[in-house]
């Protein structure tokens, strides 16, 4: 079973960005994710009650999940959010948040002493090319100037979530590690949303349905197979399965909402693939 964690993980992710799509119209970026963030602490809190399911000993452990969690889920996700709430396009949002494995690679030798061999390095710039053809139709015109400042914390914010988790905390039960994670993103997410917002939320039944699936599918079901995969696997095989994020969505993208996939796309998709394979594939 655990063979498919990533196939499914991969899917499950990338349905993140079709929750994004169809929630953000009627909702600031920042209170829409910190209503998601709440509803998961009181879900994940009544599971870890009614189970009886262990919290850690120690402080410094409480401390690492909490840390991991604010980078993973208040940076990353608050940086996609806000970027593509307020016009870059989602494309070049993936491109960005793309370079994350080759930002991983770079780390994992530094901080957690992963060596990263020749083919896995090939394997990173293949993916990555694979990306870049895949979201190239959907670039967009004009200039992004600023839009590229929210876009690029989010990278910086799940590369170091990814490899502080795997350094310091890869371990941890599933069900408390959660509410662990996720109080304190929702705290942090809480002061911006005090900040630049005024928590506006139009509900309806689009929205409430995105909710929904971003709590329950998302971060439920997503992030509970990132932790699992984190703790059992390299942090750069990990962050390799990120490039397969982008031609996910596009072919859910073209499934449901008719979007359009074109040659160089489907080319990109096969080149991400072999460029992920590559990386993960066992010498």
């Amino acid at each position: 079973m655990q063979r498919f964690y990533p196939i499914l993980f991969v899917f499950l992710w990338s349905t993140g960005f079709i929750g994004a799509k169809l929630g953000l119209p009627y909702a600031e970026p920042l209170s829409f994710l910190l209503s998601r963030y709440g509803l998961v602490i009181t879900l994940m809190l009544v599971i870890a009650l009614a189970t009886r399911a262990p919290w850690p000993e120690k402080a410094r452990d409480w401390l690492h999940i909490g840390v991991s969690g604010v980078l993973v889920h208040a940076v990353y996700l608050g940086g996609v959010f806000v970027a593509i709430k307020h016009g870059l396009p989602a494309g070049v949002t993936a491109l960005v948040v793309g370079m994350q494995p080759l930002l991983t690679a770079f780390g994992a030798g530094w901080l957690l002493g992963e060596k990263v061999s020749s083919r896995q390095w090939a394997g990173l710039g293949l993916g990555f090319a694979g990306v870049g053809l895949v979201v190239s139709g959907k670039l967009g015109d004009g200039a992004l100037g600023p839009m590229l400042i929210p876009a690029v914390v989010a990278l910086l914010g799940i590369t170091a979530g990814t490899l502080y988790q795997k350094r310091f905390c890869p371990k941890f039960d599933l069900r408390t590690g959660s509410v662990i994670q996720f109080v304190p993103t929702a705290i942090v997410t809480a002061i911006a949303v005090a900040v630049f917002e005024d928590y506006r939320i139009e509900w309806n039944g689009q929205f409430i349905f995105a909710l929904g699936w971003l709590v329950l599918v998302l971060s439920l079901g997503a992030i509970s197979l990132l932790n699992l995969l984190i703790r059992s696997g390299s942090a750069v095989n990990v962050a390799a399965l990120f490039y397969l994020t982008p031609p996910t969505t596009a072919l859910i993208a073209y499934f449901i909402f008719g979007e359009n996939l074109t040659l160089t796309a489907a080319f990109g998709m096969v080149v991400a693939v072999s460029g992920v394979y590559l990386v993960a594939r066992t010498k």
